[in-house]
């Protein structure tokens, strides 16, 4: 068993990794009564061939059908029951399964995730009900053209690679994946050498190693423990791209590769995507909102992935009004790109970045993804002083910089959902 222990003022961040390779990580927060507890699968839509899309999406679902112990009904009552909440996502690089729960109900907790992660039925019963499941979430996305231009986004900007595929698969690769696919990666993903366990709140890592081991986390053998396989990041050439559909608003999404997780111009990047559409204060909002009155929502997004990133601008406006949202926001990336931003703009950029980190690191779940990507990026622990100091340090010449590379239009995909787009 190896540990790694980094204790600061306001926190203790604990690291272990089990004999059977399970790498176990903690953070105790005092003053809470809530534990937030999860386990990362390092396999997911990233590392799927393209015949086989969605699977990693259909298995986290396939899990919570039921196991040798528990039926689905008792699965989903388990921690409800106990005013806990139990719930997984799948993304771009990793399943998790996640719970929340009152410090005195850690043990359930973990273990009815140990349940679902390395016990479950994956019945061929299950399976034609749960299809017909996801295809209505499928359903639901190409109703929601918000939600369906990025999905028609990612697939421009990324072409052939995984990145650009569909997380929930499409309607064909849903019907053709079966039980024989589902145990596949089950077998190949679903052990201690391809998991991580991150806790926080109010949980002592001695104790969570005793539950852990209680609740048969420690009883697998390690399994393949080498990186799932999948292509360099890369992406397609910028494109302009219209998909035509009726509806009252056009929706937009234009954006581009940006930087991995772990790279230091991330935080630069952060504030600057920030200024210029994070919020009623940014550029975009105040331009193409206050001054122009040509959209309800437009704001900046972006992902951050272990080799690779995106980030980019999203606005709906009415059809006629497209060209002249899209002129906006072009300007006021030039802008950005030719001159950068003043000094008095990145400093009050600088506090408001300081604020949200700030109090976003008050909730135990937001804690507990941080010392989940110690791990998962292969970053070190940091404390809260520490990741505002990296703040505290970007500087005019930073966000010129990082303006310069990631924020010209030009280098932008542009994807535009409605009934017409810019002219």
């Amino acid at each position: 068993m190896t540990e790694v222990a980094d204790v600061a003022a306001d926190a203790v961040f604990r690291r272990t990794v089990l004999p059977n390779g399970l790498t176990v990580l903690s953070e105790f927060m005092p003053g809470v009564r809530s534990v937030a507890f999860a386990a990362w699968v390092r396999a997911a839509s990233l590392h799927e061939p393209r015949e086989r899309m969605g699977v990693s999406h259909l298995l986290e679902h396939m899990v919570f059908k039921g196991t040798k112990r528990r039926t689905a009904h008792e699965i989903a009552l388990s921690l409800e029951a106990l005013g806990g909440s139990l719930d997984a996502y799948t993304s771009r690089e990793h399943t998790v399964y996640q719970a929340r729960v009152l410090d005195e109900h850690l043990d359930e907790a973990a273990d009815v995730i140990a349940d679902i992660v390395f016990h479950p039925s994956l019945r061929e019963s299950d399976l034609k009900l749960e299809r017909k499941v996801i295809l209505e979430e499928i359903g639901m996305v190409d109703d929601t053209p918000d939600d369906l231009v990025f999905e028609v986004h990612n697939e421009a900007l990324w072409g052939e690679h995984p990145y650009g595929y569909s997380i929930l698969g499409t309607r064909d690769t849903v019907n053709t994946l079966g039980v024989p696919e589902l145990r596949d990666l089950h077998r190949r993903a679903y052990h201690p050498g391809r998991l991580v366990i991150s806790a926080a709140g109010s949980v002592e890592h001695d104790r969570l190693l005793d539950v852990l081991a209680q609740t048969g986390w420690t009883d697998p053998d390690a399994g393949d423990s080498s990186p799932m396989s999948s292509p360099p990041a890369q992406t397609a050439p910028p494109k302009s791209i219209h998909v035509t559909r009726d509806g009252a608003q056009t929706h937009v999404v234009m954006g581009t590769k940006a930087v991995a997780h772990g790279d230091p111009e991330r935080f630069p990047l952060l504030l600057v995507s920030m200024l210029l559409g994070g919020g009623m204060s940014s550029r975009l909002f105040q331009r193409v909102r206050e001054d122009l009155g040509l959209a309800y929502a437009v704001y900046t997004y972006q992902s951050f992935h272990a080799d690779s990133g995106m980030h980019g601008v999203y606005v709906a406006t009415a059809p006629d009004s497209t060209g002249a949202a899209l002129d906006a926001i072009r300007a006021e990336l030039r802008t950005v790109v030719e001159h950068g931003l003043p000094a008095d703009e990145v400093a009050m950029g600088r506090q408001q970045l300081k604020g949200q980190i700030t109090l976003s690191l008050e909730s135990v779940s937001s804690r507990m993804y941080r010392a989940a990507s110690v791990e998962l990026y292969d970053e070190p622990f940091r404390t809260l002083d520490e990741i505002l100091a990296l703040v505290d340090a970007i500087t005019v010449d930073d966000v010129s910089r990082v303006a310069s590379v990631y924020f010209d239009p030009e280098r932008m995909t542009v994807v535009s959902l409605g009934p017409k787009g810019a002219e």
